[in-house]
């Protein structure tokens, strides 16, 4: 990712670990890295090792990719399905049909993201 926008790398973090409480000490980085940034999500599929009330604090909150994906879908979807378009366009090893593209979100636990695409499946 920091190869199309490189200012997404999140360094010198490292300082802000050893105050941080979660459930599992080895996700304390992506806590750490999520302040500096001044991040106000964390996108993890691992819900239970961000609980609310080590994030409230910090003002983040954690978000299963699912949810998070089809938030931005109902905030901007002009943007939003420009986005999708761009990506599938981009899997071109081998391409991917609309709905191969649609199966293969599902297939990562991104079953809501894509039911609400295929109502616009002419547009990606």
């Amino acid at each position: 990712m920091d190869k199309v926008n490189s200012s997404c790398l999140v360094i010198g973090y490292e300082e802000y670990i050893p105050d941080l409480q979660l459930p599992d000490e080895n996700d304390r980085h992506v806590l750490a890295a999520a302040i500096l940034a001044g991040a106000t999500v964390i996108v993890t599929f691992n819900l239970s090792d961000f609980p609310r009330s080590a994030l409230k604090p910090f003002s983040i909150r954690a978000f299963p990719p699912d949810a998070f994906l089809e938030a931005l879908l109902r905030e901007n979807p002009v943007r939003f399905l420009r986005g999708i378009k761009l990506h599938r366009s981009s899997m071109n090893n081998p391409p991917m049909s609309q709905d191969q593209y649609l199966q293969s979100l599902a297939s990562q636990k991104l079953n809501k993201t894509a039911e609400r695409l295929s109502i616009h499946k002419a547009v990606i």
